[in-house]
């Protein structure tokens, strides 16, 4: 999983429940600044990965696990560990 697909997937699992990236962390009880484009790379540059915790907090307040979440990823990525034959 990619930084990018990671941060497609809490989108697009704010689409599906009708709300923003803000709103989908307010309803999970998180700072609504938390999944903010501007909060996906950090100052120096480098890549901000959601924690843990903020992924376990929007699963939960979706009502799914993280094997649901997956559906949100974005699967059009190919898989660097499939046999290529």
């Amino acid at each position: 999983m990619t930084h990018n697909e990671l941060w497609c997937g809490i989108v697009n699992l704010a689409n599906e429940m009708h709300l923003t990236c803000s709103g989908l962390a307010r309803a999970a009880g998180l700072d609504s600044t938390i999944f903010n484009k501007s909060k996906r790379i950090n100052h120096n540059g480098t890549l901000r990965w959601p924690s843990t915790y903020s992924i376990a907090r929007i699963l939960d307040a979706a009502g799914i696990g993280l094997e649901e979440f997956a559906h949100f990823l974005p699967h059009d990525t190919p898989n660097k560990w499939a046999k290529h034959e």
